[in-house]
């Protein structure tokens, strides 16, 4: 037959050629976008209502574009040059949005992909912002205060609009959300191939004495300097997310680009619980601890004194002039609102993460711990703060160097014991506030909270261990039941009985219990104290 009784052949090779014509033009045409330094060819995603776009770029260019979300415009009278950390204190602490650096995990990162040959690193998850985003005047935002447009540039290549170029221009401004301490490292691996060394560091960035060089590379694990000069060329996966996106005001963007922080973090390598709590947009007891620590004037900072709160640690030092943690301050806030608001805690079960609750519950909830705190404040134990005494004089014990109260108030876990108690009598108990304080102020006044290393104290042997002689977190329940009982709040003979039986097995060292004489006791003398009047 010839191919004019049979033209499919001759079809098939004119589909294949067009096929061919239409790869090399499209080949052409993405040469010719992609040679600019200012695109980046994406595909564009949707998940959760947030906007992405998903693409790779080299590490070099990673390392040279992409910023530490420290140097955002927003943080930078706080901003540390040496460490590119913020300074945590309370006008930053509602603005946070990153753990701290720990520049001792530099060198580790470089020298993992320098010298291990199968690196990987996962995608990067930064924010793309501009300009108009810092000046509230500029013509993106609205006369509302809402943006007009997205801080993303996208110009798509299909009719879905889902595959197109980013704009990355030089005056589009990129912060690392997810993978701080990935760009750590990809800068110190550039560095490496650029220098011939890589200097160690310290956490907080102190140079640790001895650098990496490509010579150690070289004789250790048989690294080339071509190798190296190839590894810049190696390319990370990258998403980018709206610093702003349309109808936003600038502080729901923020709190949308905090939460998706916390969110992947917690997904992720977690948190400490300090960190968390200078973190999260969605728990409604650390966002309203976060209200209160910056607000009250038992708690925020003032020229005339030394801070009272620890932003970042669970612990204070014997030495620390501090009053609390911020951790130390969610838990209360978790305890004593909890009472009121239980449905802001998802079940442990089922592993959920806790939702933001409305505006007008947070409004409520920060009312009841500012009240909570108004009255704390009242105490005589705080009160003496006001005349001038120091937080240490008062918590140390006393035979720790300078001497000290022993005073449980002075302590994190002494405070969250109190504030859950409080919440059950307030809540639960519905016992009003002022009879609860004209209690505690008597109790206070009679020395009821200091003295703890003592077996006179209510609290020996349930928040002091006289055998270590430190502080008992574990004995934490327990001093919440018996100041709840002190209070009034313990009805039931059975519950009675049984806390006894706990404060007996408390006091209880080797077999002999101490009763509230200082006396070896039989354990079953140990009585309760006196219920407050």
């Amino acid at each position: 037959m010839n191919s004019a009784s049979n033209p499919t052949p001759d079809l098939a090779s004119q589909i294949l050629e067009r096929e061919n014509r239409e790869k090399q033009a499209l080949a052409l045409l993405l040469d010719r976008f992609l040679s600019r330094n200012d695109q980046i060819l994406v595909q564009k995603i949707e998940m959760g209502g947030t906007e992405a776009y998903i693409g790779s770029v080299t590490l070099e260019w990673f390392s040279s574009r992409v910023r530490f979300a420290s140097r955002l415009p927003l943080f930078r009278p706080k901003f540390n040059p040496d460490t590119q950390n913020i300074e945590i204190d309370a006008e930053t602490i509602e603005e946070i949005q990153q753990r701290p650096l720990d520049w001792s995990r530099q060198a580790a990162l470089a020298q993992y992909l320098a010298a291990r040959k199968h690196h990987k690193f996962p995608p990067v998850l930064v924010v793309i912002n501009q300009p108009w985003v810092d000046n509230p005047k500029s013509a993106e935002w609205s006369t509302e205060g809402k943006a007009i447009k997205s801080t993303a540039d996208f110009m798509p290549l299909d009719k879905d609009a889902k595959v197109g170029l980013l704009n990355v221009s030089d005056d589009v401004t990129i912060f690392a959300l997810d993978g701080q301490h990935r760009l750590m490292g990809v800068q110190g691996l550039m560095e490496l191939i650029q220098t011939g060394k890589l200097q160690r560091y310290k956490k907080d960035k102190k140079a640790a004495g001895s650098f990496i060089t490509v010579d150690d590379l070289s004789e250790e694990f048989q690294v080339d300097s071509s190798y190296l000069q190839n590894l810049a060329k190696e390319k990370i996966g990258i998403e980018f997310i709206c610093a702003v996106v349309p109808g936003e005001t600038r502080e729901e963007a923020r709190r949308r680009v905090r939460s998706i922080f916390v969110h992947v973090n917690l997904m992720a390598a977690p948190l400490t619980k300090g960190q968390l709590a200078q973190l999260d947009e969605n728990n409604g007891f650390a966002i309203i601890a976060r209200k209160v620590a910056v607000t009250h004037p038992l708690l925020k900072d003032k020229p005339s004194r030394n801070p009272r709160v620890n932003w970042d640690s669970a612990t204070v030092a014997t030495k620390s002039t501090v009053l609390t943690t911020l951790q130390a301050l969610t838990e209360m806030s978790e305890r004593y609102l909890g009472q009121k608001f239980p449905h802001w805690k998802p079940s442990q079960d089922k592993g959920l993460i806790p939702m933001r609750p409305d505006d007008e519950e947070l409004e409520e909830a920060f009312e009841e711990f500012h009240k909570l705190f108004d009255n704390l404040a009242n105490l005589p134990s705080y009160q003496r703060l006001e005349s001038g005494e120091e937080t240490p004089q008062l918590r140390r014990f006393s035979f720790e160097k300078d001497g000290g109260e022993g005073n449980m108030i002075f302590r994190p876990v002494g405070q969250v014991a109190l504030a859950q108690a409080l919440g059950i009598m307030i809540f639960r108990k519905k016992m009003p506030l002022k009879s609860v304080f004209d209690k505690l102020r008597k109790f206070d006044t009679d020395d009821g909270f200091s003295n703890m290393e003592y077996p006179e104290s209510l609290w020996y042997g349930v928040l002091y261990d006289p055998n270590k002689k430190r502080i008992l977190v574990a004995g934490r329940d327990l001093a919440a039941k018996l100041l709840v009982y002190i209070l009034g709040g313990v009805d039931d003979d059975l519950e009675r009985a049984e806390l006894r039986q706990a404060l007996a097995e408390a006091r209880t060292f080797e077999n002999k219990a101490v009763g509230f004489n200082g006396k070896f006791v039989q354990p079953r003398e140990v009585g309760l104290p006196v219920i407050l009047s």
